[in-house]
């Protein structure tokens, strides 16, 4: 009786579901994440077509210079992605079939057994966006449809028009930021610079996190790099930030235009020069550096690094609150970024401020955009964005939402935080920040979200249905603003 009832229940929520109309939709339609007809309207004659700026990613600029061809999907779509490895793990998937010895189509199949798990989580619509827009393919990806998607992809991938290259010239993508060591040669980006064949523009980002960690196995070897490519002599700490800001020089010649940092433990102690000039041959000599004299080090060299980016007008990016490597059994194994990460809890808010107070005090503070790992920090950071803004449209940014909160909520918990204590309007938008070159498709889903919440603002009367306007915004967010707030120039 019980079972008869449940479906006659469900066959009368068919009936009004088909009287309604709209209620069913397709899956991943065309209007997928739009929930108003003003969000399809702004996503279809506004954002859709906008081209792409990558401001942070780490996509390897040597595939790009060497247009790099892939042999089958699971190289393009599984190498390095710890988003994927850490779903597969949930699912009882053998390391074997991760990073292990299995063979590519081994862990392909692995991953099509995982993805109806991930229903809810984005890599869901990750997946099945990327294989739409790149591929053409619209079957859902299960254990059944593994075998034909693998075929068709490959099929694809073994064509020239599938390249790295070819794949970032379909998503429009005009600049691309890559994520890059001081002591890295800039080669290939220097070849891509003087290719007329790929206009797209790629990048170095100024990634000196091995120079702050003073602590960690590898600073002294590193030293030895960073002397080896400046040519300066590194036996004082004054020369050590000689060496750092010729890099930086350097770096701008060939199109820099940001620093990336990740401050994990964000902090705050002042040191004298000579006090962190003693610490710094202190390390150097081999000898053991205290908890306190690390904070001052790191500080002072931070700050050091700051100056020298407004001189420049680059833009600072603070990765704020990843609690990384927390398995150390897998890390012996696997190294860092394999999948073993997480969301920090610590205090940022008073360290933050000290550091940008310090910088504003000296008329040194750059254009600077503040992500950060824990949601509960949204509104720190929005507020703290608004206590240093002056001089340029939106120099302070609350950056997008980032690793474990780009997602559907997590993306619109961050804009609503800077929405509500700042200009949304100014937004600089979305990044990929990712290794792979199918990840463009993350811009479509930020943008449909964006066209989603406007939307939303619309049907509850809270912004004029001005589609203009509203339009105006949602270009400026998708494009406009980054391209403007980054001073690429020339280099555009």
């Amino acid at each position: 009786y019980f079972g008869r009832r449940v479906s006659q229940q469900n066959v009368n929520v068919n009936k009004k579901q088909r009287k309604a109309g709209e209620s069913m939709r397709g899956f991943m339609d065309e209007n997928f994440l739009l929930s108003t007809e003003t969000a399809v309207a702004l996503y279809h004659q506004y954002a859709k077509q906008m081209p792409i700026i990558d401001y942070h990613c780490h996509l390897s600029p040597k595939e790009i210079d060497e247009d790099k061809r892939f042999k089958n999907i699971t190289e393009v779509w599984l190498y390095g992605d710890h988003y994927k490895w850490r779903a597969m793990r949930a699912n009882g998937i053998d390391e074997a079939y991760i990073t292990g010895p299995a063979s590519d189509y081994e862990k392909f199949l692995a991953w099509a057994k995982t993805v109806p798990m991930t229903i809810g989580n984005p890599l869901y619509s990750w997946t099945h966006l990327e294989l739409r827009r790149f591929f053409g393919i619209k079957e859902i990806l299960n254990e059944t449809t593994a075998p034909m998607i693998w075929e068709r992809a490959n099929s694809l991938l073994s064509e020239p028009s599938f390249s790295a290259r070819n794949l970032i010239k379909k998503f429009a993508v005009e600049v691309i930021c890559t994520t890059d060591d001081p002591v890295d040669s800039l080669e290939h980006h220097k070849n891509l610079k003087n290719d007329p064949s790929f206009t797209t523009k790629v990048l170095p980002t100024f990634r000196p996190d091995k120079g702050l960690e003073i602590n960690r196995d590898g600073f002294v070897e590193w030293v030895q790099k960073l002397e080896q490519v400046s040519g300066i002599a590194i036996k004082t700490y004054d020369r050590f930030l000689e060496a750092l800001e010729s890099r930086i020089e350097y770096f701008h010649s060939v199109g820099c235009r940001l620093s990336d940092h990740a401050l994990d433990d964000v902090v705050y102690e002042e040191g004298t020069i000579d006090n962190v000039a003693n610490i710094f041959l202190k390390r150097l000599k081999g000898e053991n550096v205290s908890f306190h004299e690390e904070r001052q080090y790191k500080t002072v060299t931070l700050l050091h690094l700051a100056e020298m980016y407004a001189k420049r007008g680059w833009a600072m990016q603070l990765h704020i609150g990843a609690l990384r490597n927390n398995n150390s059994k897998m890390f012996q194994l696997l190294g860092p970024d394999t999948g073993y990460d997480a969301m920090n809890d610590g205090e940022i808010a008073k360290p933050l401020v000290k550091i940008l107070d310090s910088l504003e005090r000296k008329n040194a503070l750059p254009k600077t955009i503040l992500y950060c790992l824990n949601p509960k920090d949204n509104h720190t950071l929005a507020s703290i964005i608004g206590s240093f803004q002056g001089g340029v449209p939106g120099k302070m940014q609350f950056g997008t939402a980032w690793w474990f909160n780009d997602t559907k909520d997590g993306m619109i918990a961050q804009m609503k935080a800077l929405a509500n204590l700042g200009l949304f309007s100014r937004f600089i938008g979305m990044l990929t920040d990712s290794r792979s070159f199918l990840s463009y498709t993350r811009h479509e889903y930020f943008r449909r979200i964006v066209c989603r919440l406007l939307g939303e603002w619309v049907e509850e009367g809270e912004v004029p249905n001005d589609l203009e306007f509203l339009g105006r915004i949602v270009q400026d967010i998708s494009y406009y603003n980054a391209k403007t707030y980054f001073s690429f120039g020339s280099e555009m």
